[in-house]
């Protein structure tokens, strides 16, 4: 069960289906998880920016946090991966700083947050490589943008 939520005061950015869709691809392709548990929220600046500067000690705005509910490693299916905030107006203004369509710019910062639930960093240089071929994979799959275009389309996991 895929639960997406749109605070009162957000314009949705994305088609609910295409988060939908976008989660399970990286599940699939990452972990094989056929049918993950995820609550994804699509909220305003100030909600991102308390919540990063709760659990992140970084009183900013930043476009996604990801709150894991498992431990990486082996998943059990039927409990919740975890939980995605979204700050849907941060996400709209980077996607026009950095000449993306809105759309797919959402929609890999959903993968993004997907994969840190799954256990995928970009702490070192090794670990950034894995979780961002696997980002283009799913983006490419999904028939969007690659946005890490320097490296290969193979995933060394």
């Amino acid at each position: 069960m895929i639960d997406v939520l749109l605070d009162d005061d957000v314009e949705a950015l994305v088609d609910e289906q295409d988060v939908i869709k976008a989660v399970r691809l990286s599940c699939l392709l990452a972990k094989e998880i056929k049918a993950p548990i995820i609550c994804i929220r699509f909220s305003n600046n100030r909600v991102v920016q308390e919540l990063n500067a709760t659990w992140r000690d970084k009183d900013q705005v930043t476009d996604v946090l990801s709150f894991p509910m498992q431990e990486a490693g082996e998943f059990e299916a039927e409990q919740s991966l975890g939980d995605i905030i979204i700050a849907a107006p941060f996400v709209s203004e980077e996607a026009t700083r950095l000449t993306l369509p809105e759309r797919a710019h959402c929609i890999h910062l959903v993968v993004h947050g997907t994969l840190h639930l799954l256990g995928f960093d970009h702490l070192n240089d090794a670990e950034a490589e894995v979780m961002q071929t696997l980002e283009n994979k799913v983006m490419k799959q999904l028939g969007l943008h690659k946005p890490y275009p320097e490296l290969s389309d193979e995933v060394c996991l």
